[in-house]
């Protein structure tokens, strides 16, 4: 029996443990930070919290007598991913990232790209007026001080009552979304921004369609650099890689 650490939090990882559920000699652990209040619990053993470092990770790598890691983390969850690099090379588990494709500019996008949230608040002084905010709750702070701005802030979970909250509205509401859905949202709000990190995937893309269609600004965020390291792109090449380890 094999055990393969998925370092999860996304679509991909819940998927992920799923499928890894049903492959005979293949025992997974699904690692949550806990972030959320209620995530998406996936099937096979889970774990909840931080580790407490690479000293952590690497210690947890050892006492659980993990063989593989996958690191199948939000985009922009970047200090797990580097946590995770060092933690493997140390132990000498072999690693891989499953990383979604980051979304494409296409024809009809009005796109203006950022490096960090902070830049994307930069970008919205004297540019909008109403703007759907999409970059997590954990991100807020950074647009507080934007008193002439009114936020539609979506996020899956309410913001503490201590936080930096910028004036407007929350929205509590969970991927996927429809089409549909996203274009009503941008219009009964009168929105002529979006702000969003560049997750990629198809739960949250609709809202970039829905912009595109309704000649909204986009402000998007740029991923971080990630770790250097194996990658696949979807479920389908990190089964394939799990099964290459297990047969070789």
């Amino acid at each position: 029996m094999m055990r393969v650490l998925i370092l999860g939090g996304t679509g991909d990882a819940a998927e992920l443990a799923a499928k890894v559920a049903t492959i005979q000699g293949l025992e997974a652990i699904t690692s949550l930070a806990g972030r959320t209040r209620e995530p998406l619990v996936p099937l096979g053993d889970l774990r909840v919290g931080g580790f407490g470092g690479v000293a952590g990770l690497a210690s947890y790598l050892r006492v659980m007598q993990i063989d593989l890691l996958i690191d199948a983390t939000h985009p922009f969850a970047i200090q797990i991913s580097f946590n995770a690099a060092d933690a493997a090379t140390e132990v000498g588990v072999p690693r891989l990232m499953l990383i979604r494709p980051p979304w494409e500019k296409v024809s009809g996008d009005r796109w203006m790209e950022v490096d960090n949230v902070e830049a994307a608040a930069t970008a919205l002084q004297n540019q909008s007026q109403r703007v759907f905010l999409t970059v997590g709750r954990q991100e807020l702070a950074a647009f507080a001080h934007l008193e002439k701005i009114w936020f539609l802030m979506r996020m899956i979970d309410p913001p503490t009552d201590d936080a930096l909250v910028p004036l407007g509205m929350v929205l509590c509401d969970r991927g996927p979304f429809t089409l549909n859905n996203e274009r009503q949202i941008l219009i009964r709000n009168k929105i002529d921004t979006i702000v969003s990190k560049n997750s990629g995937g198809d739960a949250t893309k609709p809202k970039i369609i829905a912009a595109r269609e309704l000649g909204v600004k986009v402000v998007m965020v740029n991923r971080p650099a990630i770790p250097p390291g194996e990658q696949v792109t979807d479920v389908d090449g990190a089964l394939a890689w799990l099964f290459d380890k297990l047969h070789n």
